[in-house]
């Protein structure tokens, strides 16, 4: 039977934690979400959690286990997948013995739904009711996925000792064994770019691969940030018999979390590239990967597998979501941010939920506080902020570093350590100190809050989930670290989760901010920031590259403007702001104009 989706929408993965138990609270209603697998020790503490909230036995698996990573991982998602089936189970129950509750879920989904309206048939069918809408449920409704998430990056060599394991039982590696081994049927999202080690592992797996009746029983999704990424990285993968079944585009910078800037190109830019070329990705990918199952002997599929393109990163309004789904023709469109205000959908604290909704834009900003040295979208004003900025003023910056999750850099240690870490905070402070009286004041102190700044964001992005469900947090504070999207400045009161959906599909607002503008002219907006930022922090001797880098993204800035201005002078698009949108996009020409690449000094 062909699962249709019952959604346009799907809940991306936030943090370690904001997502790690959403499909346990929305799946049963057809709602996909995607869980982190970084953060083994997190996931142990939520099925202990789980299993005791829905009686099920449990054993913990502790480190002294041989592969206690990637089992702790499979465990969970099984016990996820239990729970889901049987809420899913007791759902279809409900809406089969009460009117009421199948008037309130029609209300949940789109207006265009097929389902939906086949729904509302029934309900005027009378008294054949109860009969007839059992076997519409059992052949119209499916639980939404249980995705999972790996950012590629966090594949840190594991050691006993001083030995250094086999590459299996780097961190990603172990994370991806715990998801092919688990029971789900559902796909694994890599972000943060290639990783070909990893990549070659999915062949040791062979739920990715199309079984006699062309299923994948486990997908790939790849998050990507353009066209040429996902080209190169879909083809890498049919090289080995594998096939990438969704692109998943994320603005670069209108996003919650770590923010992979592109060249300058603007996201309708990047989805009109993907809709005039989606055939070439399916044919190219399809060819390869062919060619590689003739070779291994396996089934073959004599039709190019599925592929969806879906978006995400900023979207705020239905006529936003509408705009994408029908313009680009993607098959989904990510709502994450708005989303930490929704009780019923994610794992969020009751303080931080306050602190997100009373935030503004002043007080979202991209950070420099990730250990991976690449920017991050957060909120002014998290305990973590707090307590961080507390030992730094008591000469004790750093964190403890008691999970190790970015224990990266190798500088001074070969078997990695953090830069968030006390222990790599210490050293660079001395070595910062031996030539205080060589430096001005204000070079030594931006030097030492470039060293200070890092946040410990493996113990800070899974705190908030131990807090509201009252699970104990061991060792040195942290506090709670968030990312949201700048998005999240516009939403300003908790939501229900009915409340929510009935505002992804235009029948109802939760939006009460008037200022709040266009998705593509604050991603323009936050772009510009970028580059003017980029040039006027730039220190010491311009190099040749650079200068060929921010030209490239200044004429790409101007091309992405030129598109969205043949795109709105139509008129078809977001009638009652368009002349609003026209003035703000002559308006960032001009500023982006204003700003001037340096020239190479001459010799």
């Amino acid at each position: 039977m062909t699962k249709r989706p019952l959604h346009t929408f799907h809940i991306p993965v936030m943090g370690l934690a904001y997502t790690i138990d959403s499909p346990i609270r929305v799946a049963q209603y057809g709602i996909s979400s995607v869980i982190s697998i970084a953060d083994d020790d997190l996931i142990e503490k939520m099925r202990n959690f789980y299993s005791t909230k829905f009686n099920f036995p449990y054993e913990e698996i502790t480190q002294k286990f041989h592969d206690y990573r990637a089992e702790r991982i499979t465990s969970y998602l099984n016990l996820v997948d239990t729970i889901v089936k049987q809420k899913f189970e007791s759902f279809k129950t409900e809406l089969a013995e009460s009117k009421t509750a199948v008037e309130n879920f029609i209300a949940t989904l789109p207006n265009t739904s097929d389902i939906k309206k086949g729904f509302q048939n029934l309900l005027e069918d009378g008294i054949l009711f109860k009969e007839n809408i059992q076997n519409y449920i059992e052949s119209n409704l499916f639980p939404g996925e249980i995705d999972v998430n790996i950012m590629t990056k966090l594949d840190k060599d594991n050691f006993v000792k001083n030995e250094q394991l086999p590459i299996e039982f780097n961190d990603a590696h172990a994370a991806l064994r715990g998801f092919a081994n688990s029971n789900l049927e559902s796909s694994v999202v890599l972000s943060a770019g290639m990783n070909p080690r990893l990549y070659s592992y999915f062949e040791n797996f062979p739920d990715f691969f199309p079984n006699q009746k062309n299923e994948l029983k486990k997908k790939i999704i790849l998050k990507v940030s353009d066209f040429r990424s996902a080209m190169i990285q879909g083809n890498f993968l049919a090289k080995k018999g594998l096939w990438v079944s969704e692109y998943r585009i994320e603005s670069g910078l209108n996003c919650g979390g770590h923010a992979f800037a592109t060249d300058g190109l603007l996201l309708g830019t990047i989805l009109e590239e993907f809709k005039l070329k989606k055939e070439q990705l399916v044919q190219s990918a399809h060819e390869l990967m062919v060619k590689v199952l003739q070779q291994k002997n396996a089934p073959i599929p004599d039709q190019p597998l599925p592929l969806k393109i879906t978006v995400q990163g900023g979207v705020g309004t239905a006529e936003e979501h509408e705009f994408l789904l029908e313009k680009y023709e993607v098959d989904s469109v990510g709502w994450g941010s708005p989303f930490l205000l929704v009780p019923e959908a994610t794992s969020v604290d009751q303080t931080t939920r306050n602190l997100l909704i009373n935030a503004k834009e002043k007080d979202l900003y991209l950070s420099h506080i990730s250990p991976l040295g690449v920017p991050f979208n957060t909120v002014r004003g998290t305990s973590n902020e707090i307590l961080k900025q507390k030992r730094i003023h008591e000469n004790k910056a750093g964190s403890s570093c008691p999970k190790k999750f970015l224990a990266l850099s190798k500088e001074y240690d070969p078997h990695g350590i953090c830069t968030a870490s006390k222990k790599y905070q210490d050293i660079k402070l001395a070595e910062l100190d031996s030539i205080k009286n060589t430096i001005s004041i204000n070079a030594f102190e931006n030097a030492k809050t470039k060293i200070t700044e890092k946040s410990c964001l493996c113990v800070g992005l899974a705190n908030s989930s131990y807090l509201e469900n009252d699970i104990k947090i061991k060792g040195q504070d942290q506090g709670v670290v968030i990312c949201p999207g700048p998005n999240m400045a516009y939403f300003d009161q908790e939501v229900s989760l009915t409340d929510m959906l009935q505002h992804i599909y235009g029948n109802t607002s939760v939006l009460r901010a008037k200022n709040r503008p266009n998705l593509f002219v604050k991603e323009l907006k936050m772009y510009i920031d970028y580059f003017r930022s980029e040039i006027e922090t730039i220190s010491g001797e311009v190099t040749a590259n650079q200068l060929k880098k921010w030209n490239s993204f200044k004429a790409n800035l101007l091309e992405g403007i030129d598109y969205y201005q043949n795109l709105f002078e139509s008129g078809l698009y977001f009638k009652s702001d368009t002349e609003k949108i026209k003035y703000q996009f002559d308006f960032y020409k001009l500023e982006l104009a204003a700003i001037k690449i340096p020239t190479p000094q001459l010799v």
